[in-house]
């Protein structure tokens, strides 16, 4: 790599660049006040990731905390050009787009990898480890395929858009009460608001309806803790909150085409 990729953390009260050729992206984490781009300011940017590309200068605005606000990582041009990078089409799919600043609100599942991903890069950017190019080019990869992931809430940053705004809490809150909560009308209480206008929301901004949504969360769990823990079957599904262990093994079979205990052995 002849011009590295650079990460960091977004610490002091002002973070900017002026245009010198990388691309920018922006994991906006919590305490910021907003983002300046090309002179105009951006407010209501936390819990979010933001891909600009280098025609554009930037200027983050944190509140006055100590703590880290989340990161900022410049990739220069000719990084992009890799064969690593040559199947995400990522003029494509409009991740540094020239007129537009996509944004990007991650699933809670996947805000956990992506904070992996960008630790694990800091960390070999730090080093002179064998390969060590090899592998920042893999994390970046995997980085992108992340962000562009059909879980993801995609919008640009200047789209005001409220329904999309619902879904992400929708998104966060099925993520809190999952072990409570397995029906939409649940959810459309905490987020005060009609199921049917929830289920309209979901299936205008990600395509699926906002019981999908529920059941995908289930799964992910009931996947993960059947085949990474000891838990027995009917502790899995307890803990999950199914009122048997014969409606779990039912709801299980249903969406993945497995039994529990076949799941567990795959």
């Amino acid at each position: 790599m002849e011009q590295a990729i650079k990460i960091s953390r977004i610490l002091s009260k002002t973070t900017s660049q002026q245009n010198d050729n990388c691309y920018a992206v922006f994991w906006i984490q919590n305490e910021v006040g907003g983002i300046e781009i090309n002179k105009t300011l951006y407010k209501n940017v936390s819990n979010a990731v933001f891909f600009l590309n280098p025609t554009f200068n930037w200027k983050i605005l944190k509140k006055n905390t100590s703590t880290s606000s989340g990161y900022v990582l410049l990739i220069p041009k000719q990084i992009l050009d890799h064969p690593t990078f040559k199947n995400l089409h990522i003029t494509e799919v409009r991740l540094f787009s020239a007129n537009e600043i996509p944004k990007i609100n991650l699933s809670p599942g996947i805000e956990i990898r992506i904070q992996s991903i960008l630790e694990m890069l800091d960390e070999l950017l730090s080093t002179n480890l064998k390969h060590r190019e090899d592998a920042i080019l893999a994390l970046l990869n995997t980085f992108f395929v992340y962000c562009d992931g059909k879980c993801n809430i995609k919008s640009v940053i200047t789209d005001n858009n409220a329904k999309s705004a619902l879904v992400y809490k929708f998104k966060k809150s099925i993520n809190q009460h999952i072990t409570q909560y397995h029906e939409v009308g649940n959810y459309a209480n905490i987020l005060n608001v009609s199921d049917k206008y929830l289920n309209e929301c979901a299936k205008g901004v990600l395509g699926v309806n906002a019981k999908h949504l529920i059941d995908e969360q289930l799964v992910m769990r009931s996947r993960h803790n059947l085949k990474f823990t000891d838990k027995t079957i009917k502790e899995v599904g307890y803990e999950l909150g199914f009122s048997s262990p014969d409606y779990f093994s039912y709801f299980i079979k249903k969406h993945t085409g497995y039994t529990p205990s076949q799941l567990r052995k795959s």
